[in-house]
């Protein structure tokens, strides 16, 4: 007989409970896995953009530096902390990872970083729509404890807003030919 889950462990049982039995859910988390991971969806996304729309070139570099920067500080803090992934038997882990560790949440971390990059590139309020979705999937997924999921979002946010000031993200004006 296993101890009932506490804390953030009852947090991730109940959010796996409510989500994770709808169609389509657990599918959607695995591929929003497989994009986050190592960063290598959001290079992706500023690489199609450099090519796409020249004139935003550097800005769209610096969305995929920023986004790949968050992940390497997601890492460095993991090797720091050195915090376990949920391991509690109620915990369903629906995805493998690379890694045992999970303060913070690097996913979260570098998608949150692209989220506020992309913002100041496009225009478009971009966070709820992308750092949600992929918040929510690592505790679906079982590979996250909540506050995992949320410093990783406050580090991201962090690196996010110095890169985009650094690089000045965004600023390119676009002169019409």
């Amino acid at each position: 007989m296993t101890d009932a889950p506490r804390g953030e462990d009852a947090v991730l049982v109940a959010v796996q409970s409510a989500l994770a039995p709808r169609p389509g859910v657990l599918t959607g988390a695995r591929a929003l896995s497989h994009f986050g991971e190592h960063s290598l969806g959001w290079l992706a996304v500023a690489a199609a953009g450099a090519l796409a729309q020249p004139a935003k070139r550097r800005s769209w570099l610096a969305v995929g530096a920023g986004a790949f920067a968050a992940h390497a500080a997601a890492v460095g803090i993991k090797r720091v902390v050195r915090r376990e992934r949920p391991h509690h038997p109620d915990i369903a882990v629906n995805v493998g990872t690379p890694s045992r560790l999970s303060f913070p949440s690097a996913h979260a971390t570098s998608t949150t970083a692209a989220a506020v990059l992309l913002a100041r590139v496009t225009g478009l309020p971009l966070r709820a729509v992308l750092v949600v979705p992929m918040a929510l999937s690592r505790l679906v997924l079982g590979v996250h404890y909540p506050t995992d999921v949320l410093t990783g979002v406050a580090v991201g946010t962090l690196v996010g807003s110095v890169v985009g000031k650094t690089a000045g993200v965004g600023t390119e004006e676009t002169v019409a030919k």
